[in-house]
């Protein structure tokens, strides 16, 4: 994490060793479309046709493309993070 990213109130509840884990597994990035939002959840469609529900207060829309992580547990909309844990 650089200086800015500390300054960002939504880069800053990620924690270190999540940004550690995405950046040594780029591979494990999924790409996916938000289909519904809820008050603390998400509900994405992955480009290989999976469902994927997560809890995360990530400000996504529903139809905007992001990329979730699902060992490191984040969720990437545009350049920022977003801690996504995946909901049971």
């Amino acid at each position: 994490m650089n200086a800015d990213d500390v300054r960002d109130s939504r880069v800053a509840e990620v924690l270190p060793i999540q940004h550690a884990v995405a950046n040594a597994s780029p591979s494990a990035w999924r790409d996916a479309i938000v289909t519904a939002i809820g008050p603390q959840h998400i509900e994405l469609s992955s480009l290989d046709g999976q469902s994927v529900f997560l809890w995360s207060s990530a400000p996504v829309l529903a139809g905007e493309p992001v990329a979730y992580h699902p060992v490191a547990e984040l969720l990437a909309a545009g350049s920022i993070r977003y801690r996504a844990r995946r909901a049971a």
